[in-house]
C-alpha cells in the first residue's frame, strides 16, 4: 500500500503549493532571484486551474503533509529552435519529491496521472527541459518514454529539452 495519495490542485490549497515550490526552487535553483514569484506562480489559478490545460498534482503522505508537486501547461513555443509536429503541445513542469519521499515510485505515480490527464485532453506531445546538475533528473524522464530533442545552454544553464509523443 502507498504511503502518499496524489490529487489535483484546487484553491483550497494553492497557497501551500505554491510556498512549497518556492521552497523547492530556492533548494534546487539557488542562484535565482527568489524575491519575486515566477509567473505561473504569482498566476497559479490562472495558470493551473483556470486554464483548458492547466493542471497540477500535489501528494500528501499518510498525515496529509505536502511531499510532492508536479504541473502541465500549455506549451509557449519560447524555444525557437524546437519544432513539434502538429498537434497540441504542453510543458511538463515544477516535478519536485521531498527527498524523504524519492525512490519510492511517488514521481512515476505522478508522471502517469499527468499523462492520463494529457491523453484525455487529447495532447499530442509532451515537452520539457531538465537541467545536468539536477541529480537523476535527466535518467528518471528517460525512464518515463521521454526522449532528448535538443540540448543547448539557456540563460546561464545546460538545459536539455526533451519530448513524449502520446
Amino acid at each position: 500500500m502507498a504511503d502518499f495519495h496524489i490529487r489535483q490542485v484546487y484553491l483550497t490549497t494553492a497557497n501551500e503549493v505554491v510556498n512549497y515550490v518556492m521552497g523547492a526552487r530556492k533548494e534546487l535553483f539557488p542562484m535565482l532571484d527568489h524575491e519575486r514569484l515566477p509567473k505561473d506562480l504569482a498566476k497559479f489559478e490562472a495558470t493551473y486551474i483556470d486554464q483548458e490545460i492547466g493542471f497540477f498534482l500535489e501528494a500528501r503522505d499518510h498525515a496529509d503533509r505536502l511531499i510532492g508537486v508536479l504541473g502541465l501547461v500549455a506549451y509557449d513555443h519560447r524555444f525557437s529552435f524546437l519544432s513539434f509536429s502538429a498537434g497540441c503541445v504542453a510543458e511538463v513542469v515544477r516535478l519536485y519529491i521531498d527527498p524523504s519521499h524519492r525512490r519510492r515510485g511517488l514521481a512515476a505515480n505522478m508522471v502517469d496521472k499527468l499523462i492520463s490527464y494529457a491523453r484525455h485532453q487529447k495532447i499530442h506531445t509532451l515537452y520539457l527541459h531538465t537541467h545536468p546538475f539536477l541529480t537523476g533528473a535527466y535518467d528518471f524522464w528517460l525512464k518515463m518514454g521521454f526522449e532528448t530533442v535538443a540540448e543547448r545552454e539557456h540563460s546561464g544553464f545546460d538545459t536539455i529539452h526533451m519530448q513524449r509523443k502520446l
